[in-house]
């Protein structure tokens, strides 16, 4: 409401938004923008709904995913796709500036990303499997939902995959685990940066500090880190600068490598930390829900003013365990993210991911296991990849169509006509040479001058007392007539030769100069003739060049063939049941099978391989 009072005030110019990530998590956000600073768009394009907007620029695409229990897959139907882009765009981009990283050119470190992948403990397994029997509970209606839920489910599985003491203290500490791998790696770069007081740090938006002595993730890796050395003044937890003055003192210490290793959540520790100057890595022990979250995670280390050309991003998964379902959607999410805020134009419909979505595909990859997973997941990565270089291939052939039938002849004819008129006036200017000594004189309004200077001047005072900003008829010089025409945005008068083309004079102050000017463009003609000669050759080599390429095949289509055909077959294979999709009543039946049972059911049948839970639902 504030922001339509405003633009009803201003004329639509009374708000400005200025973000890094207008679209952080969902397809809505873009639609809320939209609402925020177009609502006159929206409104005269009948879009103010968003069930009008989803369904002009929204498609629902059905994919094969991890079940959030992490031991069966399922096809979910989500939005994970746009169509209609260039429309989408071309309306947004009234009102957004989108820069983005490739079109910047900032002066940051280079990140070099490694993924850490560590085996679950045998309690972590055992556990895993107890989700997997709870969520089928949940799914079969057994169990009241205020004992338990899928949120229960998800967030214990969540702690589950950062440390089986999160689940329960009296646990052993496994000497495998992610939380022992990442001191492992804070401690080797440690040492590595002594000398010039390198900095990291370490991000997790779990099992924060309470002061109340229950165990926690933080400061578990504090007490290992000053055990294996590092003082403890060295190390701080952004939870204890509870003040903006607090803040504003440790974010100093950091920069100066008075300390040296910070922990903290993406929300204390992301937008508006400025700790860049000493640091050398990130270490991510979880991950966020919403792709901005990581976005913003980066956003410390790969920025300005950090005086290391090299940096370190580590990220943490524990195989088997949840972490491939949160790192798969956030790869759904930027999916959609990244076809929007591009800096190349948008193709009409894109699922493409870029270089962020591509290294979340490959550690949720990583993750999964099963090497039928691993290849499906790979597949997936490249059909998507290749179908966009095939759309662009068409839209380079529509284009080449569109040109070879009205571009090239448009342009070759009006080039042929500038020949023409250009060899035309050549030979006026050869009817009318200039002698060898004096003047050949020139008409200024009905005025015969035979005196250089005198012609000169009659332009001067023509000018002076010009008050049309039009073209006037000014006289006639060596065969062509001259228009005196003012240029409001050169600020200068311009005398007009007309011939059968039109060649523009500047006028200065120097009357006797100003003649020479015009003898000096007549004599120009030639090399302007020559230059239409060049750019026709161009052209008709371009028209040439465009039949050539003109309906070849996509050079890559038996690899997208190939590659399409195998991902249907992994389809097929890894679709745990298919009759759950012929029978629309299916899920409203009181009675639903265990998902448990039916998996272990089925991997009694088939030979081993993980199979998807097209029915559990988060």
């Amino acid at each position: 409401m504030k922001c339509q009072y405003m633009d009803e005030l201003t004329g639509g110019r009374g708000i400005i938004f200025a973000t890094g990530t207008p679209v952080s998590n969902s397809m809505t956000e873009l639609y809320t923008m939209m609402r925020y600073l177009q609502y006159g768009t929206l409104q005269q394009k009948g879009l103010t709904h968003f069930d009008s907007w989803a369904s002009t620029f929204g498609e629902t695409t059905t994919a094969i995913e991890l079940a959030p229990e992490g031991t069966g897959y399922r096809a979910r139907t989500r939005f994970a796709k746009f169509f209609n882009l260039p429309e989408l765009m071309n309306m947004f981009k009234e009102v957004a500036d989108i820069k983005t990283s490739d079109q910047l050119h900032l002066p940051v470190p280079e990140a070099k990303f490694e993924t850490v992948v560590v085996q679950p403990s045998e309690h972590q397994q055992a556990m895993v499997a107890e989700l997997s029997e709870r969520a089928a509970a949940v799914h079969s209606g057994v169990v009241d939902p205020s004992v338990d839920n899928m949120l229960k489910v998800t967030s214990d599985g969540r702690k589950l995959g950062l440390d089986q003491r999160l689940m329960n203290p009296l646990l052993p500490d496994d000497p495998n685990s992610k939380l022992n791998a990442c001191v492992r790696n804070v401690l080797r770069i440690y040492e590595e940066g002594q000398s010039d007081k390198l900095t990291q740090l370490l991000f997790c938006d779990l099992s924060t500090p309470k002061n109340d002595g229950t165990f926690n993730v933080y400061e578990d890796i504090r007490a290992k880190l000053i055990q294996s050395g590092v003082p403890e003044e060295e190390i701080a937890f952004i939870h204890d600068a509870d003040t903006e003055a607090k803040k504003k003192d440790l974010f100093a210490k950091v920069r100066t490598g008075q300390v040296r290793v910070l922990l903290g959540s993406t929300q204390k520790m992301g937008a508006g930390t400025n700790v860049q100057d000493r640091l050398v890595a990130v270490h991510h022990l979880d991950v966020g829900w919403r792709p901005a979250d990581m976005t913003q995670r980066n956003g410390r280390i790969i920025r300005q003013g950090n005086r290391n050309k090299e940096v370190q991003v580590y990220q943490y998964v524990t195989e088997g365990t949840f972490d491939a379902y949160l790192y798969q959607t956030l790869e759904n999410k930027q999916k959609f993210i990244s076809q929007i805020m591009t800096s190349k134009s948008p193709v009409r419909s894109c699922d493409d991911v870029d270089e962020q979505a591509l290294s979340y595909a490959e550690i949720k990859a990583l993750c999964a296991g099963d090497p039928q997973i691993k290849e499906k997941m790979d597949l997936d990565v490249d059909v998507a990849r290749l179908k966009v270089l095939k759309a662009d291939h068409q839209s380079q052939q529509y284009r080449l169509e569109d040109k070879l039938m009205k571009y090239f002849p448009a342009e070759i004819e009006k080039t042929q006509g500038f020949i023409k008129g250009f060899q035309s006036d050549i030979r006026t200017v050869a009817a009318h040479p200039l002698p060898e000594e004096g003047f050949c004189g020139m008409e200024v309004k009905s005025t015969r001058f035979i005196e250089k200077a005198e012609a000169g001047e009659a332009i001067l005072a023509v000018c002076k007392a010009n008050q049309s900003l039009e073209p006037v008829p000014l006289g006639s010089y060596r065969g062509f007539k001259m228009e005196l025409a003012f240029d409001s945005f050169q600020k200068e008068y311009q005398v007009l030769l007309k011939g059968e083309m039109t060649h523009r004079v500047p006028i200065g102050t120097s009357a006797a100069g100003n003649i020479q000017r015009l003898d000096n463009a007549l004599a120009g003609i030639p090399a302007r003739l020559e230059k239409a000669e060049q750019q026709l050759d161009s052209l008709r080599s371009q028209q040439e060049a465009a039949q050539a390429e003109l309906g070849k095949p996509f050079p890559q289509e038996a690899e997208l063939a190939e590659k399409s055909a195998r991902l249907a077959e992994l389809d097929a294979l890894l679709n745990m049941d298919d009759r759950g999709n012929d029978d629309p009543d299916r899920e409203n039946t009181t009675e639903k099978p265990s998902v448990l049972a039916e998996l272990r059911d089925r991997a009694g049948r088939i030979p081993p391989m993980t199979h998807r839970d097209e029915e559990v639902a988060l």
